[in-house]
């Protein structure tokens, strides 16, 4: 199948330029790719005039009603049957097109695709998912980041489910190792829900994934788990910790390197070390959180990108689509939900 995709060509910082240009580097890597732009027809089609093939590939619907950053999903819910965001996400619904992508207003973004689209059959929550970096050659895939700031252990559990599918389709594992975020890695650490969603993940073996226990929030980076699940108000805080130690780290450094003639010296011999390392913490590379659990796919890229990351994004859409993420999603939850009522059979509640 060739996906057709919807572009918020509105959201973000920067809009229709980013939005289109990014679509471009997209489509010059995979010329299947069609694309559905909403928003000022005129300002879209200027942009596309700067990308002949981008344009042929490519079809416009108008709207000057937009998503505001500082709007409350409230807000943006009422704007929904005509702004860009809410006809994007629209598209999907009436199966126009494979995948939505949006840089706009995260909440807002969410609470029209939960409207829309529903959540799959078994699947009690979405949750927002990103691939964050790593010491190792892949990035880690953690979710919930901030969709529901309280979760039971039904929630992590359906959460370590589509976040191992999402694994397996982005970075090709057969079985995925799964961690819950906790306070320790001992057996007994940690909430209720915590301890009762290792012991169903413990309790179905048979699953498409190795669940590996439980991990701690200065391990994130470290490449041992591909994997990590937590409530959306937890894994929100860590990933805005994370993203500010990055800046910090990148800040400090430069500060550093300008302090003096010498230090300046020093910047331009380890000058190779300090792009690798810009390169890996920039978040473009990077881009690209994906709602888990609806009908559909739709994909919110960072509102500051730049049409790398906007193809990254981009990218992260086709892929879902290409590699049928909601019917891979439904079929290990019935795999789990199965396994785990044999465990009960044969040796009483897992927990």
């Amino acid at each position: 199948m060739k996906p057709r995709i919807a572009i918020d060509a509105m959201g973000g910082d920067e809009g229709v330029r980013v939005m289109v240009a990014g679509a471009a580097l997209a489509r010059h890597e995979h010329e299947s790719f069609r694309f559905l732009f909403v928003g000022d027809e005129t300002r879209i089609q200027t942009a596309l005039d700067e990308h002949p093939g981008l344009k042929a590939a490519s079809e416009i619907l108008h709207t000057d009603e937009q998503v505001l950053g500082e709007d409350k999903p409230s807000q943006a819910l009422r704007k929904s049957k005509n702004s860009s965001m809410g006809l994007a996400v629209n598209a999907v619904k009436q199966g126009e097109v494979s995948a939505a992508v949006s840089a706009g207003n995260t909440g807002a973004l969410m609470a029209m695709s939960k409207l829309a689209l529903r959540t799959m059959p078994g699947i009690d929550r979405p949750a927002l998912s990103a691939l964050l970096p790593t010491f190792e050659e892949t990035d880690v895939v953690m979710l919930d980041l901030g969709a529901n700031t309280e979760c039971n252990a039904r929630n992590l559990t359906q959460f370590a489910v589509m976040g191992a599918a999402y694994s397996r389709i982005i970075f090709g594992f057969d079985k995925p190792r799964v961690k819950l975020l906790n306070i320790g890695t001992e057996e007994q650490k940690g909430t209720g829900p915590l301890q009762e969603a290792a012991a169903n993940l413990r309790a179905a073996p048979n699953l498409p994934m190795d669940f590996r226990g439980f991990t701690e929030a200065d391990k994130l980076s470290h490449g041992d788990a591909d994997v990590i699940v937590s409530d959306g108000f937890t894994g929100n805080i860590a990933l805005k910790s994370l993203e500010g130690t990055a800046r910090f780290v990148t800040d400090l450094l430069r500060r550093s390197f300008m302090s003096s003639l010498r230090s300046k010296i020093g910047f331009l011999i380890s000058r190779p070390a300090t792009e690798l390392l810009r390169h890996h913490l920039d978040p473009n590379n990077h881009n690209g959180a994906v709602f888990l659990g609806l009908n559909g796919v739709v994909v919110k890229s960072h509102g500051s990108a730049t049409p790398k990351g906007v193809a990254n994004a981009v990218n992260v859409a086709a892929r879902l689509v290409e590699e049928s993420i909601t019917e891979r999603i439904a079929e290990d939850l019935q795999s789990f939900e199965d396994s785990l009522a044999t465990a009960v059979r044969n040796g009483g509640d897992p927990t």
